[in-house]
């Protein structure tokens, strides 16, 4: 690889050859370890690469990338110092003369550790999330509970009977968030299994829709195309899904949403079922569309947990179908997904 090339690299660069002497560097690994433009280069990998941990330890002398297991072939990544104190996250490659011969090159790579540093951000923000969303239910089921140990015999059936309603509909609320982000870990980790069969689409979405009714003041309507044929689908994820389309819709629109069941055009990637859900609200534009996929997005200021249309999104791809964002007819939010027929599947 010529000079320029691995200058254009985004991560520094630092090579030895068999005997142990650097055989190359890049100038971002130069300007990292702050080495002058005719410096590193025949000099042993140990004086060049001046990383230590957190307890003064040498790269070289903690991973001894010429000693170790004959069958070794790299060094996975590592948190590491630069000589001004800056971290650095390293990994290395090694190569050797055959299956298990002697080291002939030695390639290790410096990243900045600003990438590790956004993802901790990222996992402090899932937790801080997380905790919020299972405290809100978690605090009344608590209030509650409690209000009936200290007062229970003060308190008519009709006070005890709301009570304790209010405890099953957050405890409902607790279970289902946590099976969202047990769903969530498989899906990232592609764990996810289904238990998919021929389904009647028209049952499943009538039912979504009479239950989320049943919750709220704002009006739903559904509307069931004419040969509607059953889906390929685990029937609980597709409830899944369907339900947290409506919600979603009665959460960030406003008005009436109008739920609508229909076979796919005949031009359609996939040959099948559409739910659509569209809502009265502001619509989403155009440019956060693919955004609104992503795990712990909000596009309002009315709650969730942020994960309905990420699990949208994962369930129905597990499945071969498709979603789409677009506008509602009559302002507001379109969401489409489109799910294969069960006799595609035959």
């Amino acid at each position: 690889m010529p000079p320029h090339a691995v200058d254009a690299l985004p991560d520094g660069v630092v090579v030895a050859d068999g005997t142990g002497a650097v055989v190359l560097i890049n100038e971002l690994a130069r300007r990292m370890l702050g080495l002058g433009p005719d410096d590193g280069v025949g000099r042993p990998l140990a004086e060049v690469l001046q990383l230590q941990d957190t307890e003064g330890r040498e790269w070289c002398a903690q991973n001894q990338p010429y000693g170790g297991l004959a069958t070794r072939s790299g060094v996975p990544e590592q948190a590491w110092q630069l000589p001004d104190g800056t971290e650095v996250l390293t990994t290395a490659r090694i190569h050797r003369a055959g299956r298990g011969g002697p080291v002939t090159t030695v390639a290790v790579a410096l990243r900045p550790g600003r990438g590790r540093a956004r993802l901790d951000r990222e996992r402090s923000d899932l937790v801080a999330t997380v905790a919020h969303e299972l405290r809100s239910p978690l605090t009344g089921v608590k209030g509650f509970v409690q209000a009936l140990l200290n007062r229970w015999d003060k308190l008519n059936d009709d006070q005890k009977k709301l009570m304790l309603t209010t405890v099953s509909s957050d405890s409902d609320r607790l279970s289902r968030l946590i099976a969202e982000l047990l769903d969530v870990a498989r899906i990232d980790t592609g764990r996810l299994q289904l238990h998919a069969r021929p389904v009647d689409a028209r049952m499943l979405v009538a039912r979504v829709v009479e239950s989320v009714q049943a919750a709220t003041s704002r009006a739903l309507e559904l509307t069931v195309a004419d040969e509607v044929p059953a889906v390929h689908a685990d029937p609980d994820k597709f409830t899944q899904v369907v339900t947290n389309m409506v919600e979603n819709a009665v959460r960030h629109g406003d008005g009436t949403v109008r739920v609508r069941l229909q076979r796919t055009r005949p031009d359609h990637e996939v040959d099948g079922v559409q739910v659509v859900v569209d809502d009265e609200g502001e619509g989403i534009p155009v440019d956060l569309r693919r955004r609104v996929f992503t795990k712990f997005w909000r596009g309002g200021a009315r709650g969730g947990s942020g994960l309905g249309l990420y699990l949208v999104g994962g369930l129905v791809k597990a499945h071969g179908g498709t979603v789409e964002i677009d506008d509602a007819p009559g302002g507001g939010a379109r969401v489409c997904v489109s799910w294969p027929a069960a006799d595609q599947l035959d």
